[in-house]
């Protein structure tokens, strides 16, 4: 490597860059940041190549794991050429992983910027803004970048997104030249879509399209022959192992497992919050494995290594999820389960699991991958949730003599239609009020707007503060009745009201997310709540808050025997769900 030595021949930067990738760029390896060192040294000080091996520095060093190194490196870079947009880029990613999220906004808005460059920048900030809790700012930011450049997938899903957690309506607003409302529906992030269209196919499309951006193809790691084990290995694997709602239904699923038949495995992703049911879920399994810090290869290949049976994703489309794992096929059967009530339309799936309500045989031609029912309901859910002492509605915050409608739901379900909907349920319902969890001051704020725009007094809209999951299952007893989203109904709240004996009405339309209520009332008889058009669904509302004898009729199906026999029988769940288990095991073996 002697020519390399710049004291010997000094190479271009070019020529050095084919040496240094000859020997692993991009590693971090000593000897490559030797080099570049080397090199650097022995430039003039105007040398015209010097902003680029400043930058490549920074990037090796990074990969090395000298973050302060890369910092210094890729602020020399920028001393040398201000308007270099990477290193700008780069050195701002530096700072957030540091923890200095100011310092990390400020190099992007002071680098001097082309359009292009422009465009990178307000994208990291809109990012950084967002991962803070800084919606309207970084709202506006993509906004801007989309008017520089309106055809990037990505900054739409983000950008819809944020209008939809603000309650900013229309979601889909037509001020970008070029786009569409079409268009941003179909450049939506997949779960935002579920509370934009009740159309599976769109839902469909949208999922692939971001499936096809942010994953790639691979070469299957498990035979597809399957193995022959004498018990079923289980694998689930999902970064919501931590106080989440998909653990708070799931953990007595793995608690009952049947271990005469079943091997179960937890492949986990999530961080360590130290929380009771994160403890409790680690427990219940047979063999816990973290792969949050191994790349999605490495995650796979444990799993091909364990000779996993069934391997079920329990994210689907949602944030943290590790969908490239499911790609190398590592288990030779692959479902999609509880996490992401739509379709993934991704080729290593096998199955969705559902039930025949939320799934109608009709439509499940549809959905991708091939829907699996359990019969029953779909939904697992734990006998042993814990539950706040009794509260009154004083100590809620509510009125005494008043009926109370609520809906507990993220603010980015509740769309303009649905809120239309409520506020001529309040209008007809004499002084009642909507009691609703404080989500965001943004959403807040619009909230009480459209109120006040629709002649309603926003003081009649209540909004309750986040709480820890015991206290917040004991303020559900407290309201009269619970208001469902439409097209995106509520899922594990819905089964935690009816748990608490807390009437829900729903409207029920086409797709899975719109249905998931409507099967849970079906289940405990309370049909009544189910309704078809919204025109329906504020009648019912009207009527259930005005009528008492209407009223004390429909909360009679909301008891604790009816939950015990239906949604709370995790015992009969558990049995029903293992026959899914070998229904899918059964197409292994026979595909052998």
């Amino acid at each position: 490597m002697a020519s390399l030595d710049p004291r010997l021949a000094t190479p271009s930067l070019h020529d050095l860059i084919n040496s240094v990738e000859a020997i692993g760029s991009g590693r971090g390896l000593p000897e490559v940041i030797a080099f570049y060192t080397r090199w650097i040294a022995f430039q003039p000080a105007g040398a015209r190549e010097l902003p680029a091996a400043w930058f490549n520095l920074g990037t090796e060093l990074a990969s090395g794991g000298d973050a302060a190194g890369a910092i210094q490196a890729y602020r020399a870079s920028l001393a040398l050429l201000p308007s270099f947009a990477p290193a700008a880029v780069n050195l701002g990613l530096q700072l957030e992983r540091q923890g200095d999220n100011g310092a990390a906004l400020q190099v992007w808005t002071d680098a001097l910027q082309s359009d292009e460059s422009r465009v990178s920048l307000l994208n990291q900030r809109g990012r950084l803004l967002e991962g803070a809790g800084e919606l309207a700012q970084a709202a506006d930011i993509l906004r801007t970048s989309l008017l520089t450049r309106h055809d990037q997938s990505d900054v739409v899903q983000h950008w819809v997104h944020l209008r939809q957690k603000m309650c900013e309506w229309p979601a889909l607003a037509e001020t970008i030249p070029g786009l569409t409302p079409q268009d941003l529906l179909a450049r939506s992030g997949p779960l935002a879509a579920l509370a934009l269209t009740d159309d599976v196919a769109t839902q469909r499309s949208i999922a692939a399209g971001w499936l096809a951006r942010k994953t790639q193809p691979q070469p299957a790691l498990a035979p597809p022959e399957g193995y022959h084990h004498d018990r079923i290995r289980v694998g689930y694997l999902s970064s919501d192992f931590c106080s989440h709602a998909m653990s708070y239904l799931i953990a007595e699923l793995f608690e009952r497992h049947d271990r005469s038949r079943f091997e179960i495995h937890g492949y986990c992703a999530s961080p360590e919050d130290g929380s009771p049911i994160r403890a409790r879920v680690i427990a219940a399994f047979d063999h816990f494995t973290s792969v949050r810090s191994l790349t999605d290869e490495d995650a796979a290949r444990r799993i091909r290594a364990d000779e996993i049976d069934i391997l079920i994703d329990l994210n689907g489309l949602t944030s943290g999820a590790r969908i490239q794992v499911l790609r190398w096929k590592p288990a030779p059967v692959q479902a999609t389960y509880l996490g992401f009530i739509g379709p993934v339309p991704l080729p290593e799936l096998d199955y969705i699991l559902c039930d025949d309500f939320v799934i109608p045989s009709a439509i499940a031609a549809t959905y991708q991958p091939t829907p699996l029912p359990i019969e029953g309901l779909y939904q697992a859910n734990d006998s042993k949730r814990v539950v706040g002492a009794p509260m009154t509605r004083a100590e809620a915050g509510l009125p005494e003599d008043r009926f109370v409608f609520c809906c507990f739901s993220n603010h980015y379900k509740i769309t303009e239609a649905m809120y239309t909907g409520w506020m001529e349920i309040l209008r007809q319902s004499g002084d009642s009020v909507l009691w609703l969890v404080d989500d965001n001051q943004w959403s807040r704020q619009n909230l009480r707007l459209r109120a006040l725009i629709s002649g309603i007094d926003p003081s009649r809209l209540l909004f309750a503060n986040r709480t820890d999951p015991a206290s917040y299952m004991a303020r559900l007893a407290v309201a009269d009745l619970f208001l469902d989203t439409f097209p995106y109904n509520a899922g594990t709240i819905a089964s935690d009201a009816i748990r608490m004996g807390l009437p829900l009405l729903t409207l029920a339309g086409q797709s899975f997310a719109s249905r998931m209520a409507a099967g849970m009332l079906h289940a405990i008889g309370a049909d009544a709540g189910v309704t078809g058009t919204m025109d329906a669904y504020v009648s019912a509302a009207v009527a259930l808050a005005t009528d008492r004898d209407a009223y004390a009729a429909y909360r009679g199906h909301f008891t604790e025997t009816a939950w015990t026999a239906s949604l709370g029988d995790i015992a009969g769940f558990t049995r029903r769900f293992e026959a899914a288990l070998l229904r899918m095991a059964g197409v292994a073996l026979t595909s052998a």
